[in-house]
């Protein structure tokens, strides 16, 4: 009688070296070749190798356990042992292998699945955590690979069946675990090799998806096992009952033993329904035709992939084993519309929206959760967006520091809005296309991109920041200068494009923020300020320049004139030349008869005040003659004259009495001729008998 468990120790000892082996060939192979996704798979192999170096353990305990009952049973047999050993001696004796077995099962599969749980927990972070920072620009030799891990997928596949196979006898029931985690393995490895020749022809996201799978699915496994490992504290055991280890995982059973869902499904129902359901003629016939109904599904939906719907705003190239032209040398480019081609990966659609407005932002990250679809008032003093990018200014700002380089940092803001007008330039002429998060970016935006930064860098470069300073006729980047940068700027991307063929055509070129850094905009505005400040005095100044002159000359060209005549007049003089100080003086007195304003009144007083003086002057004079030829006539009249006028004159004001008596009178009669305004207390009876009278 053979031992039957050391048939399965011997297969469980032969899938753990060639996992190891298919271990050490997938790393060296990931790490050579540069494909991340090759690496990832070599640790799944890893985790089987784990699995089977258990199995390998206890299936070797079971066959030590199983010799030794048989030879208990044949020591029975035999009647009898030594003369001195009794009963309970040799069954002590007989039971030490199956003791060791039930302490590794009791203690040793639990402690080293949670190590296993670890293990697969730790490294599926780890790869999530070197998928995003694993890079791949030198990959090599796709097809070499393909064929390893074809070959890898092939043998653990045949393992993988053989084990499950064997898995169904009672006593080979862990060789389940390490049947499901290998045909795992072998899966993985099959759906990489078609992705690695796949990637041959430049499509390489069967690859890009095995490498983020793995990872989470090494994650699931850890959590699961960890989770089972916990359950089985709790779970009773019964003796001579078979126990899943928990390092067996119940997801991958699934799709190891499909049918074993069946049977669990069908003795479900046979239990609820108290008859044998599952031996009717319709779970029959849905048990044998489950799998071609699956079949036609799947074969079905892959047809789909013939049909082609592009939408109105698009444009696709359709690829056939990775060549866009067709036998004619023709890019096969298609319009919005349904259309029909051979099914993946024979013919690969790659569609755009050519006639849509795609956008990229120059400087500046833009918010992701702007609320009301704005960013609100674009100020200095604040930030604006997500993330802004510092760019050098050229600045006129003289410093006394000799040291001091003439450049300002300003943050400029530039949306750049564009449009796809050669969609086989656009996806082909700057490699290969790439994501970044779950987004597909395209090389050809990011070339674009960089002429944006490229162009807007040396433009500022050659640009000035300093505001209304405009001594040199050239505009400030920070005032009205805005509109011509955004033209020259437009153009300037445009050519840079086309000349390094992007197919894409600049609709929009916005400088909607060029402001200094928010920390230095009050320094910035108080230089805003003083610059404003120096022009409204300029303006003021002459603003009253101009008034004063117009109100002494009539008009600034006018005062102008008349102030270049007088400085040549005044040369001439200096110089000596009377001609010349003639032909000037006449000219000078010309114009300033014919100038208006202020010099026209003084001109005219002074010519009224000459008329004036003079004609007292004549009169004067006349009128002393005339005196004098009086005088002459009748001196003692004419002085009585003079003198009567002259108390006339200065009498004219003052009250005067005349009195009339004589030396030897002595009543004095006084004669006030003067007029009564207020009558006197004492006239108030005389008035009456007036007003009687």
């Amino acid at each position: 009688m053979t031992v039957s468990s050391k048939r399965a120790a011997n297969v469980s000892g032969v899938s753990l070296g060639l996992s190891i082996l298919f271990f050490v060939v997938s790393l060296l192979l990931g790490l050579w070749s540069g494909f991340f996704s090759v690496f990832a798979v070599s640790w799944v192999f890893l985790c089987a190798a784990l699995v089977w170096f258990a199995l390998v353990l206890q299936f070797h305990q079971s066959a030590l356990a199983e010799q030794e009952r048989l030879d208990s049973g044949r020591s029975a047999g035999d009647g009898g042992g030594r003369i001195f050993e009794g009963a309970e001696e040799r069954a002590g004796l007989a039971g030490v292998a199956q003791r060791r077995l039930v302490v590794f099962e009791k203690w040793f599969l639990p402690i080293f699945s949670g190590l296993t749980a670890l293990y697969e927990f730790g490294i599926g972070l780890y790869l999530l955590k070197a998928g995003g920072g694993w890079a791949e620009p030198e990959t090599k030799e796709p097809l070499l690979c393909a064929v390893l891990l074809t070959a890898a997928a092939f043998v653990s596949f045949l393992i993988s069946r053989y084990a499950t196979g064997m898995s169904r006898e009672v006593g080979w029931k862990p060789l389940r675990a390490g049947g499901s985690i290998l045909l795992a393995s072998a899966v993985l490895c099959f759906g990489l090799g078609v992705g690695l020749a796949s990637f041959h022809f430049k499509f390489g996201i069967i690859v890009d998806v095995i490498g983020r799978v793995v990872p989470i699915l090494l994650v699931v496994l850890g959590v699961e096992t960890a989770l089972n490992v916990v359950l089985d504290i709790y779970r009773p055991r019964l003796r001579g009952q078979y126990h899943r280890a928990a390092f067996d995982s119940r997801l991958l059973g699934l799709v190891n033993e499909p049918g074993g869902i069946f049977r669990t499904a069908a003795g479900a129902i046979d239990y609820q329904f108290g008859f044998k359901v599952s031996q009717t003629w319709f779970y029959k016939l849905l048990e044998k035709a489950i799998l071609p109904l699956f079949l036609f599904g799947v074969v079905t939906f892959y047809l789909f992939s013939c049909i082609v719907t592009v939408g109105p705003d698009e444009e696709a190239i359709i690829e056939r084993f990775g060549n866009p032209f067709d036998g004619a040398g023709e890019v096969r480019c298609i319009g919005s519309g349904l259309t029909f081609k051979w099914p993946w990966p024979i013919d690969v659609v790659y569609k755009y929206p050519t006639r849509g407005i795609s956008e990229i932002s120059i400087g500046f990250v833009p918010k992701r959760d702007v609320k009301g679809g704005g960013y609100g008032p674009l100020l200095w003093g604040k930030e604006h967006y997500e993330k802004e990018y510092m760019i050098l200014v050229a600045t006129e700002t003289e410093s006394s520091v000799s040291e001091t380089i003439p450049v300002s940092l300003v943050m400029a803001a530039v949306p750049v809005q564009y449009r796809v007008k050669d969609l086989y330039r656009f996806l082909y002429n700057h490699g290969v296309r790439k994501e970044r998060d779950g987004t597909k970016i395209y090389e050809a935006e990011e070339r674009l991109k960089a002429i944006c930064y490229n162009e807007l860098t040396k433009f500022a470069a050659s640009a000035k920041i300093e505001v209304g300073d405009e001594v040199d006729g050239s505009e400030s980047l920070l005032g009205a200068g805005r509109n011509r940068a955004k033209e020259v700027l437009t153009e300037r991307v445009q050519a840079a494009a086309d000349e390094a063929g992007l197919g894409v055509e600049i609709v929009f070129l916005g400088l909607q923020g060029i402001h200094p850094p928010p920390e230095l905009a009050a320094d910035y505005q108080a230089v805003v300020g003083a610059v404003q400040k120096k022009q409204t005095d300029i303006l003021r100044a002459e603003a009253g320049r101009n008034r004063a002159l117009s109100e002494l000359a009539g008009s600034v060209e006018e005062a102008s004139r008349l102030y270049w005549l007088a400085g040549e007049y005044q040369k001439a003089k200096a110089e000596g030349e009377p001609n010349k100080i003639e032909r000037l003086a006449a000219e000078l007195d010309e114009a300033f008869a014919g100038a208006k304003g202020e010099i026209f009144v003084k001109l005219r007083e002074s010519q009224s005040y000459a008329y004036e003086k003079a004609t007292l002057s004549r009169a004067r004079g006349e009128r002393f003659a005339g005196q004098l030829k009086g005088y002459r006539a009748a001196p003692e009249i004419y002085k009585r004259a003079q003198r009567l006028a002259a108390l006339e004159g200065g009498l004219g004001d003052i009250r005067k009495f005349v009195v009339v008596a004589d030396e030897n009178d002595t009543q004095v009669s006084i004669v006030d001729l003067q007029e009564k305004l207020t009558p006197n207390l004492y006239d108030f009876g005389e008035i009456e008998e007036s007003n009687k009278k």
